[in-house]
Parts: structure tokens; sequence; C-alpha cells
């Protein structure tokens, strides 16, 4: 064996082992006496992907293809344009690998994942269809292609792969809360016994946070709301322990993003022209889907989905270091790019998503941040905010799994947390409004639903949109939905979600108090 095959065992050995500054530093040295060997370049990738450098993970990993095509290098180099947000280089670069030429069922699940991670989801069914064609025992991969099969709207292929995920491992505490998310519990038709022996089993902050949220589920379903509260606060106890929300660094974002806007004025010269983008935006679980949903039902309209693409070119243009994509030395920056590239950069990362659509909607809830660089990059998009009851949105938001790595939604692990983040918000929408008028156009969930004629009509006259019949009917839409509305939106308009948090009113007394105090509640 020669000294550059031991050096490659080696890393391999200690990148096993989880021994990472071991094997970097025998990577190096390999490279050093072999700077052409691809292998090299593609382990020092997953280290750097593996401890969070995904910029130099990308350069690595495309050295690596350089040198040598590789599905296992494309599937990883896939995998990090995906968590960097590179929705365009992510598509391209699984495109270059045709899903049943895969051998290895590894490679296919992890261009799945970072297909699904961008809201590809049909292009990730096809990866996870060989994944499991080439191995049938692996529980993580029937959930993968599960979620996949739920957000294009295969509800009985999900069920069927959720059942064997957990068929491979009980203990599967994502696939235990998509079950239970998937369809109503009845009492003849429930998941509590299962749920709760997986529940007493759960030893991590996560598998607790999931299977506390999927018994509230069917407790819901069953009427037992008293039940699903009490499982939602053991649920969500050890993580918010663990990550408690920092209230004094959000406090001083949404108080920047206030002073920084009031500071100046938009220049709609300044900007680029385009009449494309529609935000659709305001605090999640407010029907932000729904107007989505009436909108790309329309000929001219297009849904794009949740992009991240607005906050990430925002970051791009402010070349600031920060972990996070939004804090106020990033927003600070932005103020001082030009407007025009701003919008430019936001276009051109859209669109492989949007192609050449008349619109497209964007409606990634927490847009809210950016109105006014938006109002200043994009001066004609049009911005669309939801506005829902303070009490069934804050409740809404505790009773919703979000995404637990993702620092937007922290505040929702605890109900007074979320009160306190909605009068924020609040506050910021009233602003927003106070600036930029009826370029802002501020949009109420219950009128919607008690009056979506009159609602819909005139959200389409804000687009400058003509009325079509098919936005009455949304529900008729099959497109694919990737959020926490998926099933709903597939039904008419009704006033089920209207009141809800009255069913909570027992364990809401602080929060009520919190927001009269702070003018949300009258």
């Amino acid at each position: 064996m020669t000294s550059i095959q031991q050096l490659h065992r080696s890393a391999i050995s200690a990148l096993n082992q989880g021994q990472l500054e071991t094997a970097h530093q025998y990577l190096v040295k390999l490279l050093n006496a072999s700077p052409d060997y691809a292998d090299g370049y593609f382990l020092l990738g997953v280290i750097n992907l593996q401890v969070g450098q995904l910029k130099k993970a990308i350069k690595l990993l495309e050295k690596a293809l350089e040198l040598h095509s590789s599905d296992e290098y494309r599937a990883q180099l896939t995998k990090c344009y995906a968590l960097q947000g590179e929705l365009t280089l992510a598509r391209q670069t699984a495109e270059q690998t045709s899903p049943a030429a895969l051998t290895r069922a590894l490679d296919a699940d992890t261009f799945g994942v970072a297909l699904s991670h961008v809201g590809l989801h049909e292009d990730a069914l096809a990866f996870f269809r060989q994944a499991l064609k080439l191995t049938q025992s692996n529980a993580q991969y029937y959930y993968n292609f599960g979620v996949s099969a739920k957000f294009v709207g295969l509800f009985d292929d999900a069920e069927q792969a959720f059942e064997q995920a957990l068929a491979l491992d009980k203990d599967h505490h994502r696939a235990h809360f998509a079950l239970s998310d998937l369809k109503k519990a009845s009492a003849e038709h429930n998941h509590l016994t299962r749920l709760q022996s997986a529940f007493e089993r759960a030893n991590t902050p996560e598998s607790q946070l999931h299977l506390g949220h999927a018994l509230a589920k069917e407790y819901q379903d069953l009427g037992e709301f008293d039940s699903a509260y009490h499982a939602l606060k053991q649920g969500k106890a050890a993580l918010h322990s663990a990550r408690p929300f920092g209230h004094p660094s959000n406090d001083a974002l949404f108080e920047r993003i206030q002073a920084l806007s009031s500071a100046s004025t938009v220049d709609p010269k300044a900007g680029h022209s385009s009449r494309e983008p529609i935000f659709v935006l305001g605090m999640p679980r407010s029907g932000t889907t729904l107007v989505e949903r009436i909108l790309s039902s329309h000929s001219d309209v297009m849904s794009a989905g949740e992009l991240q693409d607005f906050g990430i070119s925002v970051k791009r243009l402010a070349q600031t270091t920060s972990q996070t994509v939004l804090d106020p030395l990033t927003l600070e920056q932005a103020y001082q790019r030009d407007p025009h590239q701003l919008g430019l950069t936001y276009l051109n990362a859209t669109r492989v998503v949007t192609g050449s659509h008349a619109h497209f909607v964007d409606k990634l809830p927490f847009n809210f941040f950016y109105v006014d660089l938006i109002r200043r990059a994009l001066p004609n998009a049009k911005i669309i905010c939801l506005m829902r009851d303070p009490m069934d949105t804050c409740i809404g938001n505790f009773r919703q799994l979000f995404t637990i790595n993702n620092p937007y939604y922290a505040y929702s692990l605890d109900l007074m947390d979320t009160a306190r983040f909605y009068s924020r918000f609040y506050d910021l929408m009233q602003h927003w409004k106070q600036l930029h008028g009826e370029q802002f156009y501020m949009m109420q969930y219950e009128s919607l639903v008690d009056n979506p004629e009159q609602e819909i009509a005139k959200l389409l006259d804000y687009c400058d949109l003509p009325w079509q019949d098919s936005c009455m009917h949304f529900h008729l839409n099959d497109a694919p939905v990737s959020t926490a509305s998926k099933v709903q939106v597939r039904e008419p308009l009704n006033r089920r979600a209207i009141g809800r948090w009255k069913r909570f009113a027992p364990h809401t007394d602080a929060a009520q108090q919190y927001l009269r105090q702070h003018g949300v509640l009258s």
C-alpha cells in the first residue's frame, strides 16, 4: 500500500470515528503529496459540511467534481447548495444525475433530501423512490419519501411510508408526528396508546417535542383540549429549557428595523422595475398559504413557495460575516447598498422556480422583516400582509411544530414567548402601514373567510389582476403545498379555525393580559 493510500484510509477511519481534526490533518498531508486526489477534496468538503462551513464545503466539493465525476460527490454538493439556499444550483446539480442510474441508496436519499429542503418535492420523489428500490430496511428513507408524498398530495402513499418507517423503528419520532398530522383522529382510529408508550421512552428534547405535538394533535381531534395543552407543554419543556428565546436580541432587531426604515425614504426610480413578485407575508398560521393558493389559482400567477431568496440576497449584498441571515449589522449594511442590485439579485435567485410567468407569489411569512427593503429594491412588487385574530394566531403558533433548527421559530416553544413576539410583529406591521400606506396591503383573515368574493375581488384589484372564477375555487388547485396548511387549503373556505383559541382559553390568561397591556387586544 502506498503512502497516499494509507493517508486516505487513515482519514476515512478517523472521519468514521468522529475525529474530524485528525481526519483533516491526514487529508491535508494527502493533498500536499497528491494535489489532484479527488477524494481528498471530497472528504475535506464533508468535514467542512459537518462543522457548518458551507462555503468552504462547496468549494472543496466543486473541486472534487472537477477532478472526478461521482454521484456521491454530486449528491453532497447538491445538499450543500440546498442548505446554502442556492436553489438554482441545487436543482441544476441534481439534474445531472438520473435517479434510476444511482446504485447507492444513500446517494439517492441525499439528492431527495436536498431537493425537498428547497421545496422541490416532485423532483425529490423520484430520488426517494430509487432509494427505496435499492433498500427496504432504512426507516429514514421511508420517512423522507412520506414527507414529500404528503406535500404533493399523495396522502395514502405518505401514510404507508410512515407506517413502514415505524415498523422498522418504533421510536422514529418524526414518523409518529407525521402520521398524527396526516389525518384526523377519531375515537375508533387513533394512535394515542402507541404515542404514549413512545413518549415514555423518549429521552431527547427533539423526540419529546415531536411526540408531544403528535399527542396534542390527536387529543385536539378528540376534543380533549386540556390534555392537548398539557401534551404541548410537556413536549416543549426540555427544548425550551435548552434554548430559551432571546428576547433582548429580538427586541433590538425589531427596534433597529424601525429606526433604519424611518431614517430614509423610498425612491421608486432607484429599485428594479419588475412587476413579477407578489409577496404574501405575516405571522405563520395567519392565512398566508390560503392567500397564496387563491392568487396562484389565477392564470397569470404561479406559486414559488416559501423562498428564502430575499433574505439571502440581503445578506449576500451586505457582506457581513455574522452567522445569522438577519441581524442589525446586516440590515445597516443593506441600507447602504444599491437597491436595484438587491432587486436584481433576488430576481436572479428565484428564476429557477419562477421561470417566465407574469407574476409569482413568494409567501415566506418572515419576509415581514424586510418590507421596507422590498419596497426599495422592488418598488413595483405587491406586498400583502395577513392579519388574524391575535389569540388565534398565538395559539396557532404554539400548537404548530415548526422546523426546530430555525431560530425564527424559537418563540413558539412557549405561549408567553409567542405573545411577546406577536406584540413586536403587530407594532412593526402598524409601522409599515404608516410608512408605506396603500403600497402595503393588510388583509384580515376573518374578513376573507366571511366575505370571500368581496375580499378576493379587492385582493385581485390591488394586484392589478383581472377577476377569474378559478380564484374562488382555489381548493381545486392541485399544485403541491409545502407548509403546515397543506391539508386545509384543499378544502373550501370555512370558519372552523376562527375562534379556535377559545378551546384553550383556561391556559391563556397570562398571554391575553400581556397583549392587552401592549395595545394588541382591546
